[in-house]
């Protein structure tokens, strides 16, 4: 009789995934949950995403050579939200920089900093007038070609280049006052702390 088919091997090998899946990845099920809460409007789909991140974690084939049963899990989780927002074909500049979140805390601040200025960006591009906003997404945040733009939106070639170009020009100096406001600000405080 072969190992495959006894029973007490496939037993001490399911016993060995089992305490794997208990030792390395659930204890991180409540941080994940956590996590999610913050990117993740509708609690059913918390669950749901949660419920098959811990579900393919268990089925990991090669779950002995897993190491970090967080990262790992965390993965799975942003793996998934990622496939589910391209089968949804939405996705908000929000949601790009929450996908982040969900990595390891590697660089926690500028992961935070990054998330602000994409929140900053979704601000200046939503103040944009319809068409300008539709064109300068489509095109630098979906990369489709002008000429498939033009043809989405109904518009000509040059029509669509231009609202291209007067969204940028207008973030460009939305994105330069706020830095001068930044820098200045920043100066500010540092002339103040030197008078005090």
């Amino acid at each position: 009789m072969s190992n495959n088919h006894d029973p007490r091997v496939a037993g001490a090998q399911v016993r060995a995934r089992l305490d794997w899946f208990k030792g390395q990845v659930l204890p991180h099920e409540a941080a994940l949950r956590a996590r999610l809460r913050r990117i993740m409007p509708r609690r059913a789909d918390l669950d749901d995403i949660v419920a098959e991140a811990l579900a393919r974690a268990f089925a990991t084939e090669d779950f002995a050579r897993v190491t970090g049963g967080r990262a790992w899990l965390f993965r799975i989780a942003r793996n998934l939200i990622i496939d589910q927002a391209r089968r949804d074909k939405i996705i908000s500049f929000e949601q790009l920089a929450d996908f982040d979140l969900i990595a390891s805390d590697v660089n926690t601040e500028a992961r935070l900093e990054a998330r602000d200025e994409l929140r900053r960006l979704e601000a200046i591009v939503d103040t944009l007038p319809i068409q300008c906003r539709r064109a300068f997404i489509l095109r630098r945040i979906y990369d489709k070609p002008v000429a498939e733009i033009a043809e989405e939106m109904g518009l000509s070639v040059s029509t669509v280049d231009k609202h291209i170009a007067r969204a940028t020009a207008k973030v460009m100096v939305a994105i330069g006052e706020f830095e001068e406001f930044r820098v200045g600000g920043s100066l500010q405080q540092d002339r103040r702390a030197r008078e005090a």
